[in-house]
């Protein structure tokens, strides 16, 4: 076993086998394995019943005909239950193992932020979503039948070998003037005729590995595009960015259909050995067997028997070839798999190992920012040595110019943010609650999205009523129940209204808002900071803000001053290293051709009002 197989045998399967559910893991497992094993047993059974059977046919004997029927009766039986319930309890198999890796992974990518930094930082990892949804199950899905078929195949030849050299006898080959004895020989020709197959079957099939890995890539990158476009249909029917969209969505699908046009001819290559490969193993054996056939020393049972045993033995011979697009991919699969947990784990890694900026829980109320750099993940410095405290029931504005790091001090606070240094201390008690600019509603009801993160029978049917009301939102108390998509229904300032009734629900020590009322006017932004003063007069309130109002709102301001940021040295490129003149060109007509088409489109769009 390969190092690599051995990281996945690590990763993704040892676990679930050491877990909680080990011994009904095992137990199910065995079973399994049992009635794999009993197939391979009735298949030997219904080798020798071919014998039996068509003996009695050549020797017209009606009545050992009907009794090979009756006892064809009793293993077909046999193997329709097996049958029945191999696929039964691989699919419970498949559904705990996926459960229990599924959850795993939800866990390892939630937790302490691993998911944020991925999406932000995380350069290797792409469509995390897919990843867990379906990789994991087609994971499971394949590793499930091809170890299984693999067992099967081994069982097979070791069986059916056994026969098939008994049935074969021995053949006599003349070479020149001597007498070559030859025995099993429908063993060797099976074995080399798989041989071949197998060899052929790798140097044609070896490209589909890549080709299905970029194809799970492409078709996740075009299927993100469009769920991106349908999030944020409102700003592009605003912008009238349908063409710009289109385009976008046109480069993603060429991928798509590139890379699938590069499988379907790859497929086809291989389809043609794998189909040949097959149909010449029809007759093949009767091919191998004639001579003893037609010499008499086998009867036509005997013939059928040994056709049977060679199919058998040549088809576990030939598991490789058969499983080849299965394994494909299975390996393109753990591929994905395993660059996402290297992800995960790089990331946990980091969080331990590294020095950034320390997050501990405070012996005191208070919260404290002592010396913290905040810097960008290249190494730029964003603010050097910052420090500040905030008390209970204290409001601090945050202000400073875009860019001065506003935002990435509410992330440190959150432990979202590391890149740096210094220590921040949280408060010891008390619940903490941020506001983000856009608040995240969940697909649901209303009132879930009021309650979140919260379950909503955390909170009385009058309580949840009352808050939304006062909140400004007493037109959508009719609808509190119904299940729409609420971050497109609302608009960005029902939202942040919404945002302000979870406050008022849950009740925090801490309040972080960045800019959270930045869609409400100013006589609403006044309304929503006093409902929480007056409904929680001791909580500590920190916001991040821009306009003027928000001054008067506040007891204490804060101003974040960006870093200068130091000049770094232009080097010119090595000569090897420039484009070439004819790329040069290439890129000009680039350059004009899509200006050309942003100032038809602007033109044909001037009486259109254009959001800033």
């Amino acid at each position: 076993m390969t190092r690599s197989y051995q990281s996945i045998f690590r990763q993704f399967v040892l676990p679930y086998w050491m877990s909680e559910q080990r011994w009904s893991a095992t137990v199910l497992l065995a079973v399994i394995v049992s009635l794999s094993l009993s197939n391979v047993y009735i298949s030997v059974l219904f080798n020798a019943w071919n014998g039996t059977f068509y003996n009695a046919l050549e020797a017209r004997d009606l009545d050992a005909f009907y009794y090979q029927l009756a006892v064809f009766c009793g293993l077909a039986t046999a193997a329709i239950i097996v049958a029945v319930y191999q696929i039964y309890l691989r699919q419970m198999l498949r559904i705990r193992w996926r459960t229990w890796l599924t959850n795993r992974l939800i866990d390892e990518w939630l937790e302490y932020g691993a998911y944020y930094n991925l999406q932000v930082h995380g350069a290797r990892t792409d469509n995390p979503d897919q990843r867990i949804a379906e990789d994991v199950d087609q994971f499971i899905m394949h590793t499930i039948t091809l170890t299984l078929g693999l067992l099967e195949s081994v069982v097979t030849l070791v069986s059916f070998t056994t026969i098939l050299w008994g049935l074969s006898g021995t053949l006599e080959v003349p070479i020149f003037d001597t007498i070559v004895a030859v025995p099993g020989y429908m063993v060797w020709f099976a074995l080399i005729y798989a041989i071949a197959g197998t060899y052929l079957t790798q140097r044609i099939g070896r490209p589909l590995v890549t080709l299905n890995y970029m194809q799970q890539r492409y078709e996740a990158d075009f299927r993100f595009s469009l769920i991106r476009f349908r999030e944020n249909a409102e700003g592009v029917a605003l912008y009238r960015g349908e063409t710009d969209e289109k385009l976008v969505f046109g480069d993603r699908f060429a991928h798509v259909a590139r890379n699938w046009w590069n499988i379907m001819r790859a497929q086809k290559r291989l389809t043609w050995l794998t189909a040949g490969y097959t149909q010449a193993a029809i007759v093949f054996p009767f091919l191998a067997a004639a001579p003893r056939y037609f010499s008499g020393q086998l009867q036509l049972g005997g013939l059928m028997q040994t056709s049977q045993a060679f199919t058998q033995v040549q088809g576990a011979l030939s598991w490789f070839i058969d499983a080849y697009t299965t394994l494909a991919l299975w390996k393109a699969t753990v591929n994905r798999l395993t660059t996402f947990r290297a992800s995960l784990e790089d990331f946990h890694e980091q969080r331990r190992t590294t020095n950034g900026i320390s997050v501990v829980d405070g012996k005191g109320d208070e919260l404290v920012v002592s010396d913290v750099d905040l810097n960008l993940p290249d190494g730029d410095r964003l603010i050097k040595a910052l420090k500040f405290s905030v008390k209970p029931g204290e409001s601090v504005l945050i202000t400073g110019a875009s860019g001065s790091g506003k935002s990435t001090l509410f992330r440190a606070i959150a432990q979202l943010w590391r890149f740096g240094q210094g220590t921040i201390e949280l408060p010891h008690s008390g619940q903490v609650l941020f506001l983000p600019q856009k608040p995240y509603l969940p697909i649901g009801s209303l009132r879930a999205a009021v309650c979140y993160p919260s379950p909503t029978d955390d909170f009385a049917e009058e309580e949840v009523v009352e808050t939304v009301t006062i909140c400004g939102l007493a037109h959508l108390v009719d609808q509190i129940d119904e299940v729409h998509y609420w971050a497109q229904t609302l608009s960005l300032g029902e939202q942040q209204r919404v945002a302000f009734a979870r406050v008022l629900l849950h009740r925090p020590a801490w309040l972080f808002l960045d800019e959270a009322t930045s869609a409400l006017d100013e006589e609403t932004e006044a309304a929503m900071y006093k409902l929480v003063r007056e409904r929680l007069p001791e909580a500590a309130i920190v916001s991040i803000g821009h306009r003027s109002s928000l001054f008067e709102l506040h007891a204490r301001t804060i101003t974040l001053v960006r870093e200068p940021m130091p000049k770094k040295e232009k080097r010119p490129l090595p000569a090897e290293q420039m484009p070439s003149s004819s790329r040069l060109r290439r890129i000009a007509g680039r350059v004009y051709a899509a200006l050309s088409q942003s100032r038809a489109r602007m033109s044909g769009r001037r009486d259109t009002p254009t959001p800033a």
